[in-house]
């Protein structure tokens, strides 16, 4: 299972807002730390805008933020929200399958239950989980003290 750039982007963009701690920053700004497109990521901005997880703030103290607390934003939710289509096979689509399998064809119960079992994962966790380490988050991103030269898992 793959998910789309835009979906990895809108996760790494809410993680930058949570890091962040409440402070409004610019697209812009998540697109020179990240090094990404500032256009694309006006598009997952508008987006993660569109599902409730981020606000856009006008005038001179504007630009974007989380909408809701990082324990409010399942990462379930916004996988769901942010990819185009989950169908991972092609019957498991909206349109008609060309495959001449389909009648008989148990593979797309299988791949669905597999599906479930991956979003399920996901709905165990919410965006405070991710930035949870939040001050080595912070030193990465460069908005606090240097980065740590070592990392430990958690």
């Amino acid at each position: 299972m793959r998910m789309t750039l835009h979906t990895d982007y809108a996760l790494r963009m809410l993680i930058y807002l949570a890091t962040k701690q409440g402070a409004p920053c610019t697209v812009s700004d998540v697109a020179e730390t990240y090094g990404l497109s500032r256009n694309h990521l006006l598009k997952v901005a508008r987006r993660l805008g569109q599902l409730g997880a981020v606000t856009t703030l006008r005038g001179r103290a504007g630009g974007i933020a989380l909408a809701r607390t990082p324990e409010e934003i399942g990462l379930g939710t916004i996988i769901r929200g942010m990819e185009e289509s989950l169908a991972l096979v092609e019957c498991m689509g909206t349109g008609e399958s060309a495959c001449v399998l389909t009648p008989a064809c148990r593979l797309k119960g299988v791949v669905k239950e597999a599906l479930d079992a991956y979003l399920a994962v996901f709905d165990r966790y919410s965006l405070a989980d991710l930035v949870a380490n939040q001050q080595t988050l912070a030193g990465l991103l460069g908005f606090g003290a240097e980065a740590p030269m070592a990392i430990t898992p958690e």
